[in-house]
C-alpha cells in the first residue's frame, strides 16, 4: 500500500479538544448569559412550563407508590383510631346506662319514700320507718327481716305497710331486728271489709294462687272481681281503712257452700324496700277500770317496757 494513502490522524482516544479550563469558562459564561436572559427577558418560563407538562405523568407514576403507602398507613391509623373511639364510646355508654339505671331506681325509691311520708302523716296511729334487710331463711314461708327491733319500740303483732297497702305483721321481735310475716304466707290472716258492699270477711295467705284468698264467703255472696278490700279494724291490731287487696277471681262452685275468691295484694310484698311499722291499735286503747286500778296499786317498773297489765297486748309506755 502506498504511504500516501495512510490515515495519519490520531485515534479518537488520543484526540484532544479544548482544555478543561476553556470549557469551564465557556460553561460559566453560558450560565451567566442564561441567568441574565431569564431575569431580563423571562426566556426559560415557557421551557419550564413545557417541561412540567411533559414530566407530570412521569411524576405521578413515580409518586404513586409513595401515595399508596401513605394512604395505606393513613387507613390503618384511621381504623385504629376508630376502634379506640368505639371502645371509649361503649365504655361511656355503659357508664351512662348504669348511671341512668341508678337514677331511675333512686327516683322510684324517692317516690315511694314520699308516698310513705304522706301516708304516715295521714295515719292516726304512731308509725316508724324501717328498711327490709333480707328474706327469712325458711323457703316454705313468706317472711322478711326489717332493721327495727325491740330497741326501737317495735311491738309483737305490729302491722307493717308500704305506700300501696298492708305488707304483713310482725311475728317475732329481736333486740335490733324483727321478723315480718307477709300477707301471702300460708299462715297469715287479716280481717277485711269490702268497700263496695261493706261486708266483712277474713283474708288468708295463699301463695300458690294469686297471693291471698277470701275464705268462708257464701257461694251467693255479693263479691265481684275488682272489689277493693280494706282492713276492718275489728281485730284491735290493724287500723281501719288500710288497703289490703283486690278481688282477682270469684269461682262459685255448685258442690260447695262457699265460693273460692282469689285476691291480689296491693302492696309490693316481694319487692318492698322501705315500710312503715305501725303501733297496734289495741296498744293505744285506754285501760279498762280493773287494769287501771291494778296499774295504780302496783309499783312503778324499774326499767322501761310494757305497762303493767297490758304487756300481753304489746303496749308501749
Amino acid at each position: 500500500m502506498p504511504l500516501g494513502t495512510l490515515d495519519r490522524t490520531p485515534p479518537p482516544f488520543f484526540k484532544q479538544g479544548p482544555s478543561a479550563l476553556t470549557r469551564l469558562t465557556l460553561a460559566a459564561a453560558l450560565s451567566l448569559l442564561l441567568m441574565v436572559a431569564d431575569t431580563r427577558f423571562a426566556l426559560t418560563g415557557p421551557l419550564r412550563a413545557a417541561a412540567a407538562v411533559v414530566l407530570q405523568p412521569l411524576e405521578r407514576v413515580l409518586l404513586a407508590p409513595i401515595d399508596a403507602a401513605a394512604s395505606l398507613a393513613g387507613y390503618f391509623q384511621g381504623l385504629d383510631a376508630a376502634r379506640q373511639a368505639e371502645r371509649q364510646a361503649r365504655q361511656t355508654l355503659a357508664v351512662q346506662a348504669e348511671r341512668s339505671l341508678r337514677l331511675e331506681q333512686i327516683q322510684a325509691e324517692n317516690t315511694r319514700l314520699r308516698a310513705l311520708l304522706g301516708l304516715r302523716e295521714r295515719l292516726s296511729v304512731r308509725a316508724a320507718a324501717a328498711e327490709v334487710l333480707y328474706d327469712a331463711a325458711d323457703p316454705y314461708s313468706r317472711k322478711v327481716i326489717i332493721d327495727r327491733g325491740q330497741a326501737q319500740g317495735v311491738a309483737l303483732g305490729a302491722p307493717v305497710i308500704d305506700e300501696a297497702g298492708v305488707v304483713g305483721q310482725v311475728t317475732r321481735v329481736y333486740p335490733l331486728t324483727a321478723e315480718v310475716t307477709l300477707l301471702n304466707d300460708k299462715d297469715a290472716a287479716i280481717p277485711v271489709l269490702n268497700v263496695r258492699t261493706e261486708q266483712r270477711g277474713a283474708a288468708f295467705g295463699h301463695p300458690s294462687d294469686g297471693g291471698m284468698e277470701l275464705r268462708f264467703m257464701a257461694g251467693n255472696a255479693d263479691v265481684q272481681p275488682g272489689d277493693l278490700l280494706q282492713t276492718s279494724g275489728m281485730d284491735g291490731i290493724y287500723p281501719p281503712g288500710l288497703p289490703v287487696a283486690r278481688v282477682l277471681r270469684v269461682d262459685r262452685r255448685a258442690d260447695s257452700a262457699f265460693a273460692k275468691i282469689v285476691l291480689r295484694p296491693l302492696a309490693r310484698l316481694d319487692s318492698a324496700r322501705h315500710v312503715l311499722v305501725l303501733e297496734p291499735v289495741g296498744a293505744q286503747m285506754p285501760l279498762r277500770p280493773e287494769e287501771h286500778a291494778q296499774a295504780s296499786a302496783s309499783p312503778a317498773p324499774s326499767s322501761p317496757g310494757s305497762a303493767p297489765g297490758r304487756a300481753g297486748r304489746g303496749r308501749r309506755p
